[in-house]
């Protein structure tokens, strides 16, 4: 198995864990800020110069999120 589908097996095992904890998707948004903020966490920890890779991030899941909220799907 690669890294890459043992952290998709990881991911699928989490967004199951948050689900069945709470069962209304309206509170997941604290787990998803607090899952970025992590993620900012981690990767400025190891570089400070991401900080500006995190943020391109960030304006690409808006990206993202706003085809989601029109089109009614994923890419």
């Amino acid at each position: 198995m690669s890294r890459e589908d043992e952290l998709r097996d990881i991911l699928q095992q989490t967004a199951k864990d948050i689900a069945q904890a709470q069962g209304n998707p309206r509170t997941w948004l604290s787990w998803i800020v607090y899952l970025l903020a992590r993620l900012e966490e981690q990767a400025t920890n190891e570089n400070p110069a991401n900080k500006e890779s995190f943020l391109e991030m960030l304006s690409a899941l808006q990206d993202e999120i706003r085809n989601r909220t029109r089109t009614g799907g994923w890419h």
